[in-house]
């Protein structure tokens, strides 16, 4: 047996539960890092059956059955108790809503940063990607016409 197997086996053998056949007891009497962890689970088990759990407060049942009775004369919950929560966190979040949507308003008001802009001639590098960037929306409508030219050309010529 391999010792991961005898490890998972120690503490059945250390408290008594369980017997070792010849094929562990072997493999203990071989293995030191084996036979010296059973030992200390035997040490360890030993230990634990000298140990006594400590008694209870002999006023403990009085004053849980004085709870008890408290608990059973309180008053149910009513229907606001469980609306409470669910109610704060939509509050919660309808604020928040509105705090960003005053924020985003408020930056669109004053907005932060604009430079001036500044005449660029025609024919630069500059000036081009400003006028493609200004005349997007014509530039995009010309595939549409190219792709009108093919089928009006397809058509024409079966």
């Amino acid at each position: 047996m391999k010792c991961k197997e005898i490890r998972e086996l120690m503490p059945d053998l250390a408290a008594g539960l369980g017997t070792a056949d010849t094929e562990m007891e072997t493999h203990i009497q071989n293995c030191g890092a084996c036979a010296g962890e059973l030992e200390e689970f035997r040490k360890t088990m030993a230990l634990l059956d000298e140990w006594t759990a400590p008694e209870p407060s002999p006023y403990f049942d009085t004053r849980l059955r004085a709870r008890l009775r408290e608990e059973m004369a309180s008053p149910a919950h009513n229907w606001l108790s469980w609306f409470r929560k669910p109610a704060l966190a939509v509050s919660l979040a309808v604020l928040m809503v509105l705090s960003i949507s005053l924020i985003r308003t408020d930056r669109e008001a004053h907005p932060v940063g604009k430079m001036a802009t500044v005449a660029v001639e025609p024919g630069t590098a500059v000036g081009d990607l400003q006028a493609l960037d200004k005349n997007n929306e014509i530039y995009s409508d010309f595939d549409l016409l190219d792709d009108l030219q093919v089928q009006k050309d397809v058509s024409a010529n079966p």
